[in-house]
């Protein structure tokens, strides 16, 4: 009796914590796909349908996935987008439907990847909009050439393709004037992007050929893709000459006879009544060797000169660096910076260096510098606890002027330094 009791109870127990997952399960928003068909021939579409459902409403609108992929042309054909509805569980649940168009471009297989569709939807128990993710799966299709038209280069199939010529111009031409030679594909059932290109200009003597940028016309009615590729080339005479334009053919899969036919335009043979156009002179084979060799012997010769010439002005550039270091002008340039850090440590062989290399008597000597030395040194190693900053700097400024008046008078032959003060505690 308790042993029946017990599995009783973990039966309720398991029914109690599976029943909600299932119910949140019931209402979690769901996707459904719709793939018919799974192989087109290239150029052909296949119609892919999503439909995104949920219990309540969507406040935004999905964000739908491209399904872009190489060798695949992927469209969104009129009102691929729409609203919908469907039976769930008895209830009305709200959706959106979303209808693509892919088309293989060559053959082979071809497999889009699973990709999310993000949805924004009303929870239905608190009311506050949720945010889900539902992948698509993996959608496998192939493109496949109908038997006979292996040979087709390039493939196109179409339920119907047209091909005319137009020519404005006469075939008969003098110098000055032109002919301009257009083609009009039309063709029905297929994108006209799928149209290769038609016309080549051709190099006809005496002629000018100038190709104009194709154009696409594409349209769509009731789903089927339609459209037109134009092209065309100008043909100017210059000067006397002409030569055939070729017959253009272009082979095509009817989808609706189930066969390949052939669209062509005829060739059109030019000619241009004038004097043949001048040829280019003959090359002097001579004198280019001569300009040649001329060029190689100026280059021979600006080599050896360098060679020469740079190992001078790198002796030069040497000496001029070794006397700017060894110049009085240099070692003043030290002492400057020296006496605008206040650096103590440095001073002295900052000092000894430049007036090492001063003409005349030795500025170390003159009776201002030592002054200003002698201040600097007892304020510095003094028994006193230490000088105030406004004190020691101008300590400084006064040693760097006594150096600087030391230094004009050494630049001026025969001037002598001047007496020393008669109070030297007040220098």
């Amino acid at each position: 009796m308790i042993r029946w009791l017990l599995r009783v109870l973990t039966v309720w127990l398991a029914m109690a914590l599976v029943v909600p997952a299932a119910a949140q399960e019931a209402d979690a928003p769901q996707l459904r796909v719709e793939f018919p068909e799974d192989a087109a021939i290239p150029g052909q579409p296949l119609s892919l349908r999503l439909t995104v459902l949920v219990p309540t409403f969507m406040p935004k609108p999905p964000v739908w996935p491209s399904f872009e992929a190489p060798n695949l042309l992927v469209r969104l054909p009129g009102r691929a987008t729409n609203p919908t509805s469907e039976r769930v569980n008895g209830v009305t649940w709200a959706g959106v439907t979303r209808r693509y168009t892919i088309s293989p471009m060559v053959p082979g297989s071809f497999t889009l990847p699973p990709q999310d569709i993000l949805i924004t939807w009303q929870d239905p128990e608190t009311g506050a909009p949720r945010e889900s993710r539902l992948p698509t799966p993996p959608i496998a299709f192939s493109g496949e050439v109908p038997v006979g038209a292996e040979g087709l280069d390039p493939f196109i199939a179409a339920s119907d393709l047209t091909l005319t010529q137009e020519i404005e111009g006469e075939a008969a031409m003098v110098p000055g004037n032109s002919l301009t030679r257009r083609l009009t594909v039309e063709v029905q059932g297929v994108s006209p992007m799928f149209l290769p290109q038609m016309l080549e200009p051709a190099g006809l003597p005496g002629l000018a050929a100038y190709p104009d940028a194709p154009q696409l016309a594409e349209t769509e009615e009731r789903g089927v893709v339609s459209g037109r590729r134009t092209e065309s080339i100008t043909y100017v005479a210059e000067a006397g000459g002409g030569g055939a334009l070729p017959e253009v053919r272009l082979e095509w899969y009817d989808i609706d006879d189930g066969a390949v036919k052939t669209a062509s335009a005829e060739a059109l043979t030019l000619e241009v009544d004038g004097p043949p156009p001048e040829r280019d002179a003959p090359r002097d084979w001579r004198m280019l060797a001569l300009l040649a060799g001329a060029v190689l012997l100026g280059a021979l010769a600006l080599g050896a000169a360098l060679r020469w010439l740079l190992p001078v002005l790198r002796a030069r550039r040497q000496d001029r660096q070794a006397r700017r270091l060894a110049s009085e002008v240099y070692a003043w340039r030290g002492l400057e910076r020296v006496l605008a850090r206040r650096d103590h440590q440095a001073l002295r062989p900052a000092l000894d260096l430049w007036a090492g290399r001063v003409a005349g008597s030795d500025p170390r000597r003159a009776p201002e510098v030592e002054a200003a030395l002698l201040q600097l040194g007892g304020a510095r190693y003094g028994t006193a606890s230490g000088p105030a900053e406004q004190g020691w700097a101008k300590d400084w400024a006064s040693l760097q002027r006594a150096l600087s008046d030391a230094r004009a008078a050494a630049a001026v032959p025969g001037r002598s330094s001047a007496l020393p003060p008669l109070n030297p505690g007040r220098a």
